[in-house]
């Protein structure tokens, strides 16, 4: 099973056709009997989890043994002109449920590392903890976009405020492993998650990129881990 994340980005003073998508994208994805799971998201006015959306860019992730896009999607977003960043990956290791599903064989895992590495991080913020949540997350988004190793980074989201997400790309995982647990603002902040119990459901996922579109060519690269001969091309 593949997963495929795209984030759309209208043109200027169009990004009401993106609202507006959130309700026509659901028809032809309800119908396509190829894909098992999607979800429709907002996106934050940076990398990481904030309280200021960006109403020109949104996410479409789905999950399916074909990573095409449907047809009727495609040709609404080429209709607009839409810039389009899009990731096709293979699951390696998973942890949690999104709305009570176990999407990608959650605690599975594999031997061999891989890298570059993807991540997905998504939580539903119990109403009561919102306070707590929100207080930390501009802090830790800010050490997030300036961390080493870091490619590129999405804040996404399917409710405002309570169901979030961020998406990933490190170099390796010795970068995001350092982020996560040895970074002193997001490794203290896991443990008020434990500890205060701000998470109604949360969800981790490490990816295999197996393909990236949208990007400068040595961009690409370095996010599929190609050899530096093609970098240089």
């Amino acid at each position: 099973m593949l997963c495929t994340l795209i984030i759309i980005r209208y043109p200027k003073y169009l990004g009401v056709f993106g609202f507006l998508s959130m309700a026509l994208f659901r028809v032809p994805l309800w119908f396509d009997k190829k894909i098992t799971f999607w979800k429709l998201m907002g996106s934050s006015a940076t990398g990481s989890f904030d309280m200021r959306p960006d109403l020109r860019q949104w996410g479409l992730l789905f999950t399916s043994n074909d990573p095409t896009i449907p047809k009727l999607i495609r040709e609404y977003l080429r209709f607009f002109r839409c810039d389009l960043k899009e990731f096709i990956m293979e699951p390696t290791t998973a942890h949690g449920s999104w709305d009570g599903k176990q999407l990608f064989a959650s605690g599975r895992k594999v031997t061999q590392r891989v890298a570059p590495v993807a991540v997905l991080t998504r939580a539903t913020i119990r109403v009561n903890r919102l306070k707590n949540f929100w207080s930390h997350a501009p802090l830790v988004g800010k050490k997030l976009n300036n961390a080493t190793g870091l490619l590129v980074s999405y804040g996404l989201g399917e409710l405002p405020f309570i169901k979030q997400a961020t998406f990933s790309i490190w170099e390796d995982e010795a970068s995001m492993v350092a982020f996560a647990y040895k970074a002193d603002e997001h490794a203290q902040v896991i443990r008020k998650t434990r500890d205060e119990n701000w998470y109604k459901e949360e969800l981790f996922v490490r990816f295999r990129t197996i393909s990236v579109s949208g990007f400068d060519e040595r961009i690409a690269a370095k996010m599929l881990n190609l050899p530096a001969s093609y970098e240089e091309a």
